[in-house]
């Protein structure tokens, strides 16, 4: 008689929350085209399965992540108001108001 596998019974995963429908990125408050990516204000290594996520442009994402580490956005960043307050991140939020929200810049993704 032939063996029978047994069935996997997989664990359900978590819901994801998914981000508010918006028009603009919160980040920068231009208004919100591709590409565009979601942001986890407290990163999934820390911790951050189930926590909020917004929508953001990609290149106003890959600015947090070349700026700051998780552990960082875990302890003092998972806001969107303190990471405007960044000096940085900052800095970049006036730089690219004068770009079109299409815009995406490969460099911004430096590592420091």
């Amino acid at each position: 008689m032939p063996r029978r596998r047994k069935s996997r019974k997989f664990p359900e995963k978590e819901p994801e929350i998914l981000p508010e429908i918006t028009t603009q990125c919160p980040l920068c408050e231009r208004p919100l085209a591709p590409p565009a990516n979601r942001h986890h204000l407290i990163p999934l290594s820390r911790g951050g399965r189930g926590t909020t996520t917004v929508l953001m442009h990609k290149i106003c994402h890959d600015k947090i992540h070349s700026v700051l580490t998780e552990a960082e956005l875990k302890r003092s960043y998972h806001t969107i108001e303190a990471l405007q307050q960044h000096e940085e991140i900052a800095r970049f939020i006036r730089w690219v108001a004068a770009r079109p929200p299409e815009f995406y810049d490969r460099s911004v993704r430096r590592k420091r």
